[in-house]
């Protein structure tokens, strides 16, 4: 990535070579242009542009840009072009605005705590803005909190010991402050504020089917419980909602050398409701829609968007369809707009 004041006299230049590039062609409609040895032809304006911008612009943008200005010298192209960024007709923007459509990356922090080790790989990584956390869960069973505090990171990890189940997913509880990560049959839930050795938390077990991703429901309301959602291979969505009673009235006594309570999943209320015929791969709580979104390889309901409540009834729920299913997807509140991949 290019440094901001390194771009910005890049930018300036290249605006400059636009400008004689304008002149130069109109001069020439009109009769009045001579060659020389300054004349910008294709092959100068593609030199210039690659030297002022490096591989960041590719050959088919700078041709479409050129190509512009060719036909069309009086309108002249929007510099972002030259990223293959282009700004709608109806913006009705005459020029970028600050939030440049091009992306700096001039600073880059990098943390050098080993998380996991050989053979194992991140299944998942959550980011709690409010308490300048991030969450990771690996699938063999280190879930790690990196908490930045004065402007340096440190961690808490511990390894969940498991036979076979590998972890899939994981997210934070912002109001009963665990960690909560779900195995092909369990969900975990990690106390990370436990002294180190000391690991503390609890596992729901069993569950009938593989789960597959887990989010939480992120509501302003009750401070002494927190809604967990599930996803499972047979297409299932699962409703958890837990507070600090069940910590104290539905655990059984932990293995010593885990330090973990057992809570038998049966003595929960946890509704479900099947939307998919096929895995669900992702499952979020998009609080600024209230609604929850969930997404399969499923062809027929591969993406599924509507109130959380749905989950507990039968009313028909809002979806589409994609060949072959969805399998990741997120919104942006700023351009209210949801994107999907398959």
């Amino acid at each position: 990535a290019l440094e901001l004041i390194d771009f910005k006299n890049a930018l300036e230049q290249f605006q400059n070579l636009v400008e004689k590039m304008i002149l130069q062609k109109t001069k020439e409609s009109s009769g009045l242009y001579t060659k020389d040895d300054d004349e910008i032809d294709y092959n100068k304006f593609h030199t210039t542009t690659q030297t002022l911008f490096g591989p960041a612009v590719k050959d088919q943008n700078i041709q479409a840009f050129f190509r512009k200005i060719v036909s069309n010298p009086d309108e002249k192209p929007e510099w972002l072009e030259i990223f293959g960024c282009f700004l709608g007709e109806s913006d009705g923007m005459s020029s970028p605005s600050k939030e440049s459509m091009v992306f700096l990356d001039s600073e880059k922090q990098q943390i050098t705590h080993s998380v996991v080790k050989r053979k194992d790989v991140i299944k998942g990584i959550v980011k709690v803005p409010l308490l300048h956390f991030t969450v990771t869960a690996s699938q063999r069973g280190v879930l790690t909190v990196f908490s930045k505090e004065r402007k340096s990171f440190f961690s808490y990890s511990f390894y969940f010991h498991q036979d076979t189940a590998w972890i899939t997913g994981c997210d934070f509880l912002p109001n009963l402050k665990y960690v909560v990560a779900v195995t092909e049959s369990t969900i975990i839930l990690w106390d990370y504020k436990s002294k180190e050795g000391q690991n503390n938390g609890f596992v729901i077990k069993p569950m009938k089917n593989c789960l597959l991703c887990v989010s939480t429901v992120t509501t302003s309301g009750h401070l002494a419980k927190d809604t967990i959602l599930m996803g499972d291979d047979k297409g299932y969505v699962y409703l958890l909602t837990m507070t600090n009673d069940d910590f104290i009235m539905k655990q059984s006594k932990a293995e010593k050398e885990s330090q973990f309570k057992f809570m038998d999943s049966e003595s929960f209320d946890m509704p479900k409701r099947k939307l998919h015929d096929d895995w669900v791969v992702k499952i979020k709580y998009i609080s600024a829609l209230k609604c929850f979104a969930s997404c399969s390889t499923d062809s027929i309901s591969s993406f599924v968007l509507d109130d959380i409540n749905r989950l507990e009834d039968n009313l028909p729920v809002k979806e589409f369809s994609v060949p072959k299913g969805v399998n990741a997807f997120t919104y942006c509140g700023k351009a209210k707009v949801i994107v999907t991949g398959g």
